[in-house]
Parts: structure tokens; sequence; C-alpha cells
């Protein structure tokens, strides 16, 4: 993979069996709302884009792990999607799947919004964190670039009156790279001592397939507008390399509705040509090479409501 948006150092090849003393490792799960930068600030910490990222919310629908590799400690961001009241299948399997990842965490990041107070899915939130997990909260105050001056004091106390169970908190800005070193800094120090997990190169849980779905899903989330991007599932159907040294890959992005295919599609084929080329370019800077992306968009009605469809997607549901 190559390196697209460096704010840290990218984790260097470390020999698993070369572990010096005191070494600290652990899962550090990431929790908020929808919107407040937790992808955002995974990727800008481990050095590349492994989640994607987008304004409209519930972009986030799996658990993704981020790997920081240093020669004294190692970090696993569990990124997750944002908790919120579902309504659908698919809703319930991402709130599910947010929240267990907090029993086993070492460390948790109670993510905010810190340019506007406390709202309601915050306060849920804090609820969720407290009854789940024993672990250190790190409480991140993030989009600091947003907040005005006069709302400095007033939201940073209502963020730390709502979580006073945190065991510390910093000041970031995800987009900008501001303070996620120190915050990095205050992670390691909440860690236990433990073993590498990963191999030092290793930045992420996710297979080249599973980023190339989600980079084309981005992509759909960019163009479509309206009920369009909650209903889009993209699914890599072949990943390979050919002579050439061309990488195909074919897709299929699925939709619920026949008119929602045709807002894909667009006239003429023209916004399905737009969401390839822009998807396409995206995944050539993640291989570092040539792609030859071949889309195609199929209707699955009210696949966000059925469990078989879900599971055949890609996202975990429960009973």
């Amino acid at each position: 993979m190559t390196d697209t948006n460096q704010d840290v150092t990218p984790s260097t090849l470390f020999p698993l069996d070369e572990i010096p003393p005191h070494h600290k490792s652990g899962f550090v799960a990431v929790i908020g709302r929808p919107n407040v930068g937790k992808s955002t600030l995974v990727n800008r910490i481990v050095g590349q884009k492994i989640a994607i990222v987008s304004p409209k919310p519930q972009t986030t629908r799996n658990r993704i792990l981020g790997i920081l590799t240093r020669e004294e400690h190692q970090i696993i961001f569990v990124d997750t999607p944002g908790l919120h009241k579902p309504r659908h299948r698919l809703g319930r399997a991402m709130v599910a799947t947010a929240t267990s990842a907090l029993p086993d965490a070492d460390v948790v990041l109670f993510m905010v919004d810190v340019s506007v107070p406390p709202t309601d899915e915050d306060r849920v939130i804090t609820k969720i964190v407290r009854e789940n997990t024993t672990s250190p909260v790190i409480l991140v105050l993030n989009k600091m670039d947003l907040l005005a001056a006069d709302k400095v004091k007033p939201h940073t106390e209502a963020y730390w009156e709502l979580a006073p169970y945190h065991q510390d908190w910093m000041m970031t800005s995800a987009t900008d790279g501001d303070n996620l070193d120190k915050l990095v800094e205050r992670i390691v120090a909440a860690l236990p001592e433990g073993p590498r997990y990963y191999p030092g190169s290793q930045i992420t849980d996710q297979t080249e397939w599973e980023i190339a779905a989600e980079l084309i899903r981005e992509q759909v989330l960019r163009y479509t507008h309206q009920e369009v991007p909650h209903a889009v599932a993209v699914v890599v159907e072949e990943f390979k390399e050919r002579e050439s040294g061309v990488i195909y890959i074919a897709a299929n992005v699925v939709v619920e509705r026949d008119s929602q295919k045709g807002i894909v599609i667009g006239r003429g084929g023209q916004m399905l040509r737009q969401i390839g080329s822009a998807a396409r370019e995206e995944i050539e800077r993640m291989v570092g090479g040539q792609v030859y992306l071949d889309l195609w968009v199929k209707v699955r009605k009210k696949w966000r409501q059925d469990d078989a469809e879900l599971r055949r997607l890609g996202y975990g549901v429960g009973g």
C-alpha cells in the first residue's frame, strides 16, 4: 500500500521476536456518535487511509483495525460505527459492532465534536461506555479547529461533566492533525505492558478487496444524495493482476430500489463513470499501480432488513 496521508511516520518492520523490555501494547476502542471524526483520526495516526470518510452519517459500518507499531509500543485502534438510534437491521448490527468493542478494549477513546455542546446521542453513549468497560477512558475533544473562542470553556466543561469517569482528555483536530502526537502519548501511558500482536509492517486487518469495496462506496456517498447513500453496499467479485501488470477489479454496487439504480447509473451512465473514475484513482493510490475498475449496479430489495443479505454483504448480524 502507498502512503497517501502521512502525519505520523508509518510503522516500521520490527521482528516479532525482538520485543524491548517494558513494551506496551493493546486494543484501543474509538467510540462516538456519527461524524465526530473517528475514521479520520485513525487514518491520520496510522499514516494511511484504511477507513473511508464522508460528511454523511453512518459511513463506517464494520469494525476496522488500524495498527500503529513503534519499537516501544503497538497500538491497535478499533474504529467503530457511530453509535446512533437504529432504524433497520443494518443499523442494529452497526450499533452492536460498536458496543462489542468496549469490553475487550485496553483503552477507550470517547470521541466527541467539541465545536458543539453535548447532544442526546453523546449522553446515551456516555452511559453505554460506563456500562461496558472498566478500562481507562480518554475523552477526545475533536474538531477544535471549528471551536469558537468564546465556546472553549463552556463546551469543554460540559463534556467533562458528561463523562466524569474519563481518566485523561485531549483536544484535537483529526482533520489538521493537531495534538495527535500528544494523544498517542496519553494512549501509550494508559496501555499495559504486552506483546506485539501484529507484524510491524501491518497497518490494518482489512484485505485489499475489502478496502477497494469501501473506496468505491466512499465515492457513491460523495456523488449521490438523499436516500441513496444509506441504501448502498459494494461487493468486490474479482480482484486479480493481469499479465500486463494492471489490476482488474470487478465490483457490484448494491441498492434497494430500481429508482436508486437509475440515480447511481445516471443519464447515459454518466454518474457511474464519475464514481468509477474517482474510486479507481483512490484504489490506484492504495495498490501503487494501474487499476481497471468494472462496476455493475444490482438491485436487492430491502437488503438492509434481511439478515441473510446482510451476512452475504459482509455485515455481521446477531439474533
